[in-house]
This record gives structure tokens, C-alpha cells and sequence, in this order.
């Protein structure tokens, strides 16, 4: 259940939060909870609100990926946010767990990617084919453990599972991640991607914001990667 300890950033523009894996930005077809509705329904019982409450999704990380998203309190704040995103002004980061280390160990991936619908999963390719659009990101390898590796992604466009797709497609399949290589599941059906940090101008003060989410606390291998790190 979403509650105020999950909120990182928030004011009368904006609000961050950190999601928790397995849980869907919005509504789909299967109904389960989605943060969207949680978020709104927590504003409205908070702040003592009368009638709908505005909030506007920005961008959406997939249902087993946690950390940072980034939602609109006022219809304003969307509009200049939808357009940030669309001009490549919002920075992302996101830490993975791979099983594999990169080779090499940091650098620019390119690739395209064209979406299953029937499988939701991407398939890759090392040139462009028919409708397959162009996916590019940056990597670099932060630290290891003994059978793990955590590797920082700057997402530089934003495609369907492109992160899981590209790291797979090198040899590095993301902890847990079933669906492009893993050798198992995470005992809490997520998988080890984390929405780490979200860079941006604020769409009404124009002041810079760089918004951190902390790993999961309940998992003790991202515990010990994030405090390697520090």
C-alpha cells in the first residue's frame, strides 16, 4: 500500500515516488492496484481534498522494475513535462544487477527493438529491420560481487523493455528477468532493476532537480551493492 514514507520529492507541481516492485504506474486490463489511482487516493484522504484529484503520469517504469517515477500534480506541470520528455530533457539512470559483467565494461549500446504484443517482450536487432525502432542507452559497470555485476544505464531513448532487451542481448541478462535470459526468478517475482535517479529543470520554477531513489531494503544483495558504492 503507497504511503507517505514512498513519496521522494514532492510539491505543488510535482511529485516523485519510489515505486515498489510488481506494482503497475497504471490501470490495465487486469485490474489489479495501480500506483496511479493509490497515489490520488492518498492526496485526496491527505490534503483533505474535495472531488477528483489531478495527477498526471509523466513517464512509466514496467510492473517487476522499482524506484523513481515521476508524476504531475497540476495539468501546467504535465504539459511542460510531456514535452521535456519528448525533446530528451529529463535524465534517467537505473541500476541493474546483471549475471554476466559487461564487455567492455562501460559504453554505448545501439540497437532496435520492435515490439510482440503477443509475447510483450522485444526482440533485438543489430541493424535496422522493417518497423523496428532505433534504441540507444549508456552503461557503465560500478562495482561486483562474486557472481553479480551492478551496472548503471543512462537511458537515451525510451523503448519497450529496451534495458532488459539491450543488456540481455550482450550477454547480461538482468537478476531475475525470466523473460530475457535469467537462470531464475527473484524470490519476490521482480526483477533487479531499479529506477535510480531522475534529472530535470522544474516545469514551473525552472530550477534544476535531481530526485535519488534508494534500493530495496529488503533485499540484501542490493543492500550490499548500494552501500559498496557509497
Amino acid at each position: 500500500m503507497f504511503s507517505q514514507s514512498d513519496i521522494l520529492y514532492e510539491d505543488n507541481h510535482i511529485i516523485v515516488v519510489n515505486k515498489h516492485a510488481g506494482d503497475a504506474v497504471q490501470p490495465d486490463p487486469t485490474g489489479c492496484p495501480a500506483l496511479e489511482n493509490d497515489i490520488k487516493s492518498f492526496l485526496k484522504h491527505r490534503d483533505g481534498k474535495e472531488g477528483n484529484v489531478f495527477l498526471g503520469v509523466v513517464h512509466r517504469i514496467d510492473r517487476p522494475v522499482s524506484g523513481a517515477v515521476l508524476f504531475a500534480k497540476t495539468s501546467k506541470a504535465l504539459v511542460r513535462l510531456n514535452e521535456m520528455l519528448r525533446e530528451g530533457e529529463i535524465e534517467k539512470r537505473y541500476w541493474a544487477i546483471t549475471e554476466e559483467m559487461p564487455r567492455p565494461e562501460e559504453g554505448e549500446l545501439r540497437h532496435w527493438l520492435r515490439r510482440d504484443g503477443k509475447s510483450n517482450r522485444s526482440h533485438v536487432y543489430a541493424s535496422p529491420k522493417g518497423d523496428a525502432k532505433e534504441a540507444r542507452l549508456r552503461y557503465g559497470l560500478l562495482c561486483r560481487s562474486d557472481r553479480y555485476s551492478l551496472v548503471e544505464v543512462q537511458l537515451l531513448t525510451g523503448r519497450h523493455h529496451q534495458i532488459r532487451a539491450q543488456l540481455s542481448k550482450i550477454g547480461c541478462p538482468i537478476k531475475g528477468d525470466l523473460k530475457y535470459g535469467a537462470k531464475r526468478s527473484n524470490h519476490d517475482g521482480g526483477i533487479s532493476l531499479h529506477s535510480r535517479s531522475i534529472t530535470f529543470v522544474h516545469p514551473v520554477r525552472k530550477e534544476p532537480v535531481t530526485v535519488t531513489a534508494p534500493v530495496p531494503q529488503n533485499d540484501n544483495l542490493w543492500r550490499y551493492f548500494a552501500d559498496t558504492v557509497m
